[in-house]
């Protein structure tokens, strides 16, 4: 054998167990979302939080999460993508375990809270190290759909495992299952991830711009959430977004004069990620929404235990695991654009039958066709609109093109969860028993309805992706600049 293939099979052999250890990575986060999902009526009763405040298991983590995101992309050009690798699964450990030994609803939204900052050092650092390990075009593409079905099969052993933990062992289960993957997946990302190199490379870090961006990202976020709860014109919420808006605009006039920004402008002259930021803000606000509206469904309609819950999850989660595999390779065919929109249309189609089959006498398997056919589209879009993304991004700005766009995911399902739930609540005030149920059933129809529209529009942005163009052989390197193939 050649010393070429002897090189060749050790790279292939390095990018397989690379590619593995950011799978496992995408699988610890959707894991954490999905799994508290279930444990979250056993999380309410068992810390005494209130109807209005439990939302803050899920939203102190949103918040967080999204407000830090930009912080966390730059951080991974300025310092390395491994080391914010290490760090957001160290921050996910320590706040895993806090969130297990939590005896008060305050501690246990404090460590949610440190959960999303974790996410928010994680989820880049994850998406800028396959963005720059694996060379742009097939091996991409592929690379985004095993990264993508790790997702989706996070959600099915988060909804699986969720329900088995919470009933066998209780809510705090939910919370320490997460330390030990953490750290073994800090264990295995010295060995498997190359070292960062040249850390900041003389590059300041724009403090202004970083507290700008964070701070008023936040208000933004728990703006959005909060509107629902306590009122769109109550002084907590426009406070709140009069402090976001100002920081926001502040933001981009430091942004405009630094030398050497968090957040370069010029991004955004490239058409995909301009694009794909729009695709990811709707999708996150149509898609992103489903799953608090099926567990609602489940829950609160027809009144599964988080066991049954976590099965009946089970469809819906293979097939976004089938449509994120499936997308990468029909994307290397066909270009990314077209697959996006067809992702959309299918998810339209889902999402609409899904809408025409809830009722409060329905049995489960009324649903499972536009769950199946719903969740091809939702996966398939969601391994898609972050490889668009990355396309003709320099190796130097992967992480903060990442922080865009993972921050607009978050700032897209504060805003469709806020008015999609206000949508569905509309008509609950006053009603009980099975009264309650219909309305129920009927507010989450209206808000299953105008999230199949809004895919449609996710669709057409999507349209807005440069055409293919004709690819040529791509050589594999973490160093090269990448391509600017069509998509």
């Amino acid at each position: 054998m050649s010393s070429t293939s002897v090189n060749q099979d050790g790279r292939r052999k390095r990018l397989g167990l690379t590619l593995a250890l950011l799978a496992f990575a995408q699988l610890i986060i959707s894991i954490d979302y999905n799994i508290v999902y279930v444990a979250l009526p056993d999380i309410g009763s068992g810390l005494g939080f209130s109807v209005q405040s439990l939302q803050w298991v899920i939203s102190a983590y949103a918040v967080a999460f999204g407000g830090f995101l930009l912080l966390g992309g730059r951080a991974c050009d300025l310092f390395g993508p491994r080391k914010m690798f290490v760090l957001g699964l160290g921050l996910y450990a320590v706040s895993s375990l806090l969130g297990g030994l939590a005896t008060t609803p305050e501690v246990l939204i404090a460590a949610r809270a440190i959960q999303g900052i974790g996410g928010a050092f994680l989820f880049p650092a994850t998406l800028t190290l396959v963005s720059t390990s694996f060379a742009e075009g097939k091996e991409r593409n592929r690379a985004f759909a095993v990264w993508g079905t790790a997702g989706g099969s996070g959600m099915i052993v988060g909804s699986l495992l969720g329900g088995v933990l919470t009933e066998s062992f209780g809510w705090e289960s939910v919370f320490y299952v997460n330390v030990p993957l953490a750290v073994i997946a800090m264990i295995l990302a010295f060995p498997l991830l190359k070292p960062d190199t040249g850390g900041a490379n003389g590059r300041s870090f724009d403090l202004m711009g970083a507290l700008t961006s964070t701070i008023g990202i936040t208000a933004i976020v728990f703006a959005l959430v909060e509107g629902p709860e306590t009122g769109w014109a109550s002084s907590v919420v426009l406070s709140a977004l009069a402090i976001g808006v100002v920081l926001l605009v502040a933001f981009f006039i430091i942004e405009k004069k630094s030398a050497d920004p968090l957040l370069p402008l010029s991004l955004f002259k490239n058409r995909n990620l301009t694009t794909a930021v729009g695709v990811t803000f709707f999708y996150m606000a149509t898609f992103g929404t489903l799953l608090y509206f099926l567990t609602v469904y489940f829950q609160g309609v027809h009144g599964y235990s988080p066991l049954e819950t976590g099965i009946a999850f089970l469809v819906p989660m293979v097939a976004i695991a089938i449509g994120a595999q499936t997308a990468g390779g029909l994307a290397t065919k066909y270009g990314i654009r077209s697959i996006l929109v067809i992702s959309m249309a299918i998810g339209v189609i889902g999402t609409a039958l899904l809408g025409f089959t809830l009722a409060t006498d329905a049995g489960y398997w009324a649903i499972v066709p536009g769950l199946i056919i719903m969740g091809l589209g939702q996966g398939a879009g969601y391994t898609l609109m972050f490889g668009a993304a990355a396309i003709g991004i320099s190796p130097e700005q992967q992480g903060i093109a990442s922080g865009v766009a993972s921050t607009t995911q978050q700032i897209g399902g504060a805003v469709g969860l806020a008015v999609l739930v206000a949508i569905a609540n509309s008509g609950l005030e006053g009603q009980a028993g099975e009264a309650l149920r219909t309305a129920t059933t009927d507010g989450l129809q209206t808000a299953v309805f105008i999230a199949a529209a809004g895919i449609a529009i996710t669709g057409l942005i999507a349209l807005g992706l440069k055409k293919p163009a004709p690819q040529t052989q791509s050589a594999p390197s973490q160093d090269r600049k990448p391509e600017t193939a069509g998509v």
